[in-house]
């Protein structure tokens, strides 16, 4: 199977409902073809098939410095009017990044920008990371970071838990990224064996 472009949302079309539910939402609000020269990627729970009820979707963009302004003007022209809509500029990760929140068609919708390409953005190299380890784990790994999740648990707090990664979650996660298939296969096989022993109740 060739890898999957995280790019583009065709593979929502044919996933779960819920998934199949946010590609309608993404469309219904045109942020494909509104932000396209921001290059926007879903990233987060959706699209690893981990969400809850209350997961959101999180689209992270590449925005210049330069275009920073066009790009908020943008947001609030075509989103200001939405449910729950607001708009900040906070630094994270070291970057000024713009934040844009709204609701769409029973989702909270989070636009991310930063004047830095999406595939170096956490939020996406999270992704590949846990996309990695799922494929590797299987629905018992799915299963579990989405119990963790219903009981309060964050997405990288979760991973790194089953995991049993020491430290910052979400520097330990991006640890990960330079493990070969055969160290990180060799990682979740060993874990695999009492993830249960990890979940709440247990």
């Amino acid at each position: 199977m060739p890898p999957r472009n995280w790019h583009e949302l065709d593979y929502l079309r044919t996933g779960p409902a819920r998934q199949q539910q946010a590609y309608a939402a993404l469309q219904s609000a045109g942020i494909w073809s509104l932000l396209n020269e921001f290059r926007p990627t879903l990233a987060g729970t959706v699209p690893l098939d981990v969400d809850i009820a209350s997961s959101d979707l999180d689209v992270l963009c590449e925005v210049p410095t330069p275009a920073t302004a066009a790009f908020q003007a943008l947001l609030r022209r075509h989103f200001g009017t939405k449910p729950g809509f607001a708009l900040a500029q906070p630094v994270i990760d070291g970057f000024s990044t713009t934040l844009c929140q709204f609701q769409q068609a029973g989702f909270a919708v989070e636009i991310f920008g930063q004047a830095r390409p999406v595939a170096a953005q956490n939020g996406f190299r999270h992704l590949l990371v846990e996309d990695r380890i799922l494929q590797l784990g299987g629905p018992a790994w799915r299963t579990a970071v989405r119990q963790l999740k219903q009981q309060g648990m964050k997405t990288e707090p979760a991973f790194a838990r089953l995991l049993e990664l020491p430290g910052n979650p979400y520097a330990a996660l991006l640890a990960l990224e330079d493990l070969s298939e055969a160290q990180l296969h060799a990682l979740v096989m060993a874990r695999t064996a009492h993830i249960g022993d990890l979940l709440p109740g247990s």
